[in-house]
């Protein structure tokens, strides 16, 4: 039988991910220039929905760790629904949206707003000739090609990339945003996951997963989560772990499995915590990091701050493998649209 469109493109990441920094790059650095023309960014604002709002998550905790500036998820209901301006007129900001598809209508409302204040605003697209990409000042098109699975993954780790690369010529980083090895250690991954994720099948009639990450690799745990529940059906949560001891973990049952996103850098300590709480409580834990005896893990090396890369991938293959068990449909669950406009 052949592979699934969402299994294809799985396998594509890294490759998509080098596409995408060679067609994002010039745009990313022109716009960069541009805003340092302008003066100091004193503000960044990012608009999202569904896998783009978790690339939007990484690019929060990314712009406020290496450009130290103010940073927000918008609220694109304020505009789309109340009319009200998504930033101040002439603001010192940057408006950025992230859309695979670029037409998801309150987004596009999030970047029409901002320029009508005077604000510059960028996109992060898969469509060049999108909505979303007409009505902002720059955009970086990931330029990965047609994703035919309604699971976004090419797209999102692209997303990721190019956000590093932009912030990296905001910051004047060359590392941050070259890459170098990232498309590398994702092809690693992506073979370390084939072999390790079907000893965790198992649990795949699970009703409850829960997926805990923090700092950088928060956005990975809501991406994992997202995956296995668009994919299967089973309830995945994602949590910081603050988040899930302040409440959320009375729901953990006995059995529940609980994965825990804990490569090496400052968060780890804290991950592996949450997964004591958990095991505490009956949960079964199961480990996606860069250490050797990992249940799902990752290639050593790869910086902190450009993990989320690589990790989010065994998460994929899982839910892949888990829908596949399950014999849910893989390249169209039910009830779910590739492209979803929201107002």
């Amino acid at each position: 039988m052949s592979p699934s469109h969402l299994e294809r493109e799985i396998r594509e990441q890294p490759d998509a991910v080098r596409a995408a920094l060679r067609s994002a790059g010039p745009a990313a650095d022109a716009l960069a220039a541009r805003l340092r023309e302008r003066g100091p960014l004193e503000q960044v604002l990012i608009a999202a929905r569904g896998t783009s709002d978790n690339a939007a998550r990484y690019a929060q905790y990314l712009v406020g760790a290496r450009l130290g500036v103010p940073v927000a998820l918008a609220a694109p209901s304020l505009a789309s629904q109340y009319g009200a301006p998504v930033v101040p007129r002439g603001a010192r900001a940057l408006v950025l949206a992230i859309s695979q598809s670029g037409r998801s209508p309150d987004v596009v409302g999030v970047v029409e707003s901002a320029r009508a204040a005077g604000v510059p605003t960028a996109a992060i697209t898969n469509d060049p000739a999108s909505p979303l990409a007409g009505a902002a000042d720059a955009v970086l098109d990931l330029a990965v090609g047609v994703e035919r699975s309604v699971a976004a993954t090419k797209t999102y780790t692209a997303s990721l990339a190019v956000v590093a690369r932009l912030i990296g010529a905001l910051g004047g980083d060359d590392r941050l945003a070259r890459l170098d090895g990232v498309p590398e250690r994702m092809a690693q991954a992506i073979d370390l996951a084939t072999a390790h994720v079907p000893a965790l099948d198992a649990h795949h009639g699970t009703r409850h997963l829960v997926v805990v990450g923090r700092g950088y690799h928060y956005a990975t745990a809501m991406e994992i989560a997202l995956k296995v529940r668009e994919l299967t059906g089973i309830i995945g949560e994602g949590f910081s772990p603050p988040d899930l001891l302040h409440g959320p973990i009375a729901a953990v049952a006995r059995g529940t499995p609980a994965l825990l996103v804990a490569p090496s850098g400052a968060v780890r300590a804290s991950v592996l915590e949450a997964g004591a709480a958990l095991a505490d409580r009956g949960a079964v834990t199961i480990r996606l990091d860069d250490a050797p005896d990992a249940d799902l893990p990752l290639p050593a090396g790869v910086p902190e701050e450009l993990s989320p890369l690589v990790a989010v991938i065994p998460g994929q293959v899982l839910a892949l493998r888990w829908a596949q068990l399950r014999g849910a449909p893989i390249d169209a669950p039910p009830g779910l649209t590739k492209v979803t406009e929201t107002r």
